[in-house]
């Protein structure tokens, strides 16, 4: 699933060719099911007219700002994002579950292969976003306030990185990445963290997550940018592994292990990571 750095990257590559345009309405190839919050006819004649002002993100959403609603769109597995000339095709139109006309006779157009995503159009993002904790990569998320959300904490490391009521926009990818950067062992439990492992995992959640958005993303799977190119944080991963993909550790020069927390398969070095 696209975590943060590929969410903000994607959020990044819109703004040029969306802010400023104005949606006329919304087109579904097919039923869109559970993957839309109204109707999909009420979602049209709603959505049509409505100016894009700003399109930012929370966690692993898109919220595109308009006149009057806010559309939100979570890409969950394979969901990608494009834009192009109505009349352009495109190779993931094979799996297209909306295309939004705007004024210039382009679209925005949202491909989901797995129907996982969600598109939600609503009046305020509070009332479809779950409970989400604070982003890491802001100004106002520091060491003090690290600390305190840890207080009390006792669960494994790995599956609290997980946790997006704990901290948002952090997934399997970054999890590993964080923890290696910061040497704690993922099944390491919270409330046996030292103050200096609490900054060095503080640190690590945030250089790892930086990385990742410098580097537009881990094309891993299904991940491309709006344009269809790769992200290149893949190239510079430090614990994290694909399957088949025996490359040691960039430390020690150690094997990197995997093992599985939480259900979800964990990486990290034995050796940098005790």
């Amino acid at each position: 699933m696209p975590e943060l750095p590929e969410v903000e990257t994607v959020v990044r590559s819109l703004r040029q060719p969306l802010i400023g345009r104005t949606i006329t309405g919304a087109v579904f190839p097919t039923d869109p099911g559970r993957q839309v919050n109204l109707d999909p006819v009420l979602i049209g004649q709603r959505i049509a007219g409505q100016r894009v002002e700003a399109i930012n993100r929370r966690a692993k959403y898109l919220l595109f700002r308009l006149s009057a609603d806010t559309l939100i769109i979570h890409l969950k597995m394979t969901g990608h994002l494009y834009v192009l000339p109505a009349d352009e095709p495109n190779p993931f139109d094979r799996w297209v579950r909306v295309r939004f006309p705007l004024d210039n006779g382009q679209e925005l157009r949202f491909s989901d292969s797995r129907r996982f995503g969600r598109v939600y159009l609503c009046s305020e993002p509070e009332d479809v976003l779950p409970d989400l904790g604070p982003e890491p990569l802001e100004d106002d998320f520091t060491l003090d306030i690290f600390r305190k959300r840890l207080k009390g904490r006792k669960g494994v490391l790995k599956s609290l990185l997980l946790n997006q009521a704990f901290i948002a926009g952090v997934g399997n990818i970054y999890a590993d990445e964080a923890l290696h950067i910061a040497r704690l062992h993922p099944q390491r439990h919270a409330d046996s963290l030292n103050d200096d492992e609490v900054a060095r995992l503080y640190m690590g959640i945030r250089q790892a997550l930086a990385d990742g958005v410098r580097y537009e993303g881990a094309s891993i799977n299904w991940y491309r940018k709006p344009d269809g190119s790769r992200g290149q944080s893949q190239n510079h991963l430090r614990a994290y592994r694909e399957r088949g993909d025996d490359q040691p550790c960039p430390v020690c020069g150690g094997p990197i292990m995997t093992i599985r927390v939480g259900q979800r398969g964990t990486h990290f070095c034995p050796t940098c990571q005790t």
